[in-house]
């Protein structure tokens, strides 16, 4: 009997990051649910269970770090990796929304978005609780 597949939420406001993100986590194995925005991404969290989210942090009209903060506060060290085009990650050390979220710069290759997935989903110790940046721990 084979395992079933684990569910991601997929927040994006740019269609083709969706697409390409989508395709890579299927190819992976994992069920995908796409959101165009905060709000539609909010409602599918609401009503329905995931094993983890790929949220952007700056989306249009939203802010992906209310997002991130709102599905926290609904299931505490739910797993996420945040996404950001932005040139420079340096701001997400200090957002404590953040806590224990892994963060991805756009662009990424398909195999850096599979290992911060594996990063977000792998277990940790009590008391750990650092952003990490691209996989690297930013303390």
């Amino acid at each position: 009997m084979s395992s079933p597949l684990r569910r991601v939420l997929v927040i994006d406001d740019q269609p083709d990051v969706r697409t390409m993100v989508s395709i890579v986590l299927r190819i992976s194995r994992f069920e995908v649910v796409e959101a165009a925005s905060a709000t539609a991404g909010l409602n599918e969290f609401e009503s329905s269970k995931f094993d983890l989210a790929i949220v952007d942090i700056f989306l249009q009209g939203s802010n992906g770090i209310d997002v991130i903060r709102k599905m926290r506060e609904r299931i505490p060290g739910f797993p996420i990796v945040a996404i950001s085009g932005m040139t420079t990650l340096d701001f997400v050390l200090d957002t404590p929304e953040l806590f224990n979220v892994i963060c991805l710069q756009k662009p990424f290759r398909p195999a850096d978005l599979v290992h911060a997935i594996e990063a977000a989903t792998a277990p940790q110790s009590q008391g750990e609780g650092d952003v990490r940046v691209a996989g690297k721990a930013a303390t």
